[in-house]
């Protein structure tokens, strides 16, 4: 078969991403990708919301998505030459998927990014609350542009650091929460022990709404879960590294966010949380110990320029990819010396621009923060809807593969069906609060835009030929499927 990512002309056929990411590279870029502004930021917003059964909103949400990933890897792994879940989409259901797919995910990281940029702002506030909220925005931005000009060694090497201190900071609240619940700490009233799971109206205090509000900003969280598939393309052993990578999310999800969360709201009551301040920040602050406040205020801080640059780098080769197959200009398509996609690089830095008047909207920080976060989680389960679907689709047409991959999704198409059921209960949580539901109202607008630019996209003659070629291999894939059958 052949290649669903080939170049199409021969001035880009020598132009290829370097394989320079090693296991410990990718490992840590998976990690630096999940931990970001939706749990250190976000949470509080979500246990405001949920209270204690917040909890189990985050154990539920990274379930279905650790099928996402799965099924993610099966995929990248029957055919070396996918670059990323688009490449796969514009080959298994066509180059409409591979563009909406594509563009989407662009979109889904420069709005994520937008909300760092937001979040940062408030961080950088905690030290020096009369400086302008556009100096730390701006900064970040072209510190964003700095960092990723380095060959992707350089990137794998920043994110591993930058994940390590993610790493070390929650484990060390873990630890600190802890000591503080077996010691009976107390400040402002409050006593830190577990009880507070319960005492305070229950695990469920606000009932089965207030559980279900607690999917809208949680599953923001967890974007990103995805980025250890853009990475694959430059990892050294992909058939040895994406399978550790994806394996170990669960083991993630269990310490970082259910693990955190659960000590937060021992040492402090829910009720103390509020949306638009880090729980992890006031845990500190309010128990007396303002210098480690401080300290945590930091890691949070770089937790967010560590997401944001997570995204500029995932749009980076996203947008890269998209060129080499006519759904981006030309220009996107060139490397740097670095093996770098420079000119896609600029293209997503200048949208995060957008950041800076957010900052001074009419409802704050907060609100901004919110409304952008929903329309990024709204598009990334676009965007795992899209892996699904591809998965559904090869299993299939290209059974053959399914049956000699090394790596298998389990529970297969069934599973694939409960997460997007899962997917339609989640929008429909984002309908019972007025700031997500205008969020929601809005989003498809994104969706007419790219609509109305592949309807110009799909009349090209380089398109004509892309729909023809796949046209003709569903149709040979069918009949092998049949007689393999």
């Amino acid at each position: 078969m052949s290649s669903p990512v080939a170049p199409q002309n021969e001035e880009v056929a020598g132009e290829q991403l370097s394989r320079g990411l090693s296991n410990r590279h990718i490992q840590l870029i998976a990690i630096g990708g999940t931990i970001g502004t939706g749990l250190f930021m976000g949470s509080g917003r979500t246990i405001s919301a949920a209270g204690p059964s917040v909890i189990l909103v985050y154990g539920i949400i990274g379930f279905f998505l650790y099928f996402v990933l799965r099924a993610m890897g099966e995929l990248l792994l029957s055919n070396l030459e996918y670059k990323s879940f688009a490449d796969f989409a514009g080959d298994i259901l066509g180059p409409w998927a591979a563009y909406f797919t594509g563009w989407t995910y662009w979109f889904c990281w420069i709005a994520t990014a937008i909300a760092d940029v937001v979040a940062i702002a408030s961080y950088v506030a905690f030290w020096w609350p009369d400086l302008p909220l556009w100096i730390p925005g701006l900064a970040l931005i072209f510190l964003l542009l700095a960092l990723n000009l380095p060959p992707v060694k350089s990137f794998g090497e920043l994110e591993f650091w930058f994940a390590l201190i993610k790493i070390v900071a929650i484990v060390a609240l873990i630890i600190i929460g802890l000591y503080m619940v077996f010691t009976g700490f107390s400040s402002g009233g409050s006593k830190a022990a577990f009880s507070n799971l319960w005492d305070h109206g229950g695990f469920f205090p606000k009932g089965f709404m207030g559980f279900a509000a607690g999917f809208q900003i949680a599953v923001f969280a967890f974007v990103g879960v995805e980025l250890v598939g853009t990475a694959a393309a430059e990892t050294k052993d992909p058939h040895r590294n994406l399978p550790r990578a994806v394996n170990s999310v669960p083991i993630r999800m269990l310490l970082f966010y259910i693990g955190a969360l659960f000590v937060l709201m021992s040492v402090r009551p829910w009720t103390e949380f509020k949306a638009g301040e880090s729980p992890f920040v006031k845990m500190f602050a309010l128990a007396g110990l303002a210098a480690a406040a401080g300290v945590v205020n930091f890691v949070v801080l770089t937790s967010a320029a560590s997401s944001a640059n997570s995204g500029i780098y995932s749009t980076s080769r996203m947008i890269y990819g998209l060129s080499r197959q006519g759904d981006a200009p030309r220009a996107f398509s060139s490397l740097s010396r670095n093996k770098v996609p420079v000119a896609a690089l600029l293209f997503s830095c200048v949208f995060l621009l957008i950041g800076i008047p957010l900052l001074y909207a009419g409802g704050g920080v907060a609100e901004a923060f919110d409304m952008i976060t929903t329309v990024s989680a709204i598009c990334f389960m676009f965007v795992w809807t899209i892996i699904l679907l591809s998965y559904i689709t090869y299993r299939s047409r290209r059974p053959h593969l399914h049956k000699e991959s090394t790596f298998k999704m389990p529970g297969g198409i069934g599973m694939c069906v409960a997460t997007m059921v899962f997917f339609v209960f989640v929008l429909w949580t984002l309908t019972t609060q007025e700031s997500t539901l205008t969020a929601l109202l809005w989003t498809p607008l994104w969706f007419v835009l790219i609509g109305i630019g592949y309807l110009f996209v799909r009349n090209t003659p380089e398109h004509r030929v892309l729909r023809g070629q796949h046209a003709d291999k569903v149709v040979a894939e069918k009949r092998a499927a049949a007689a393999h059958r």
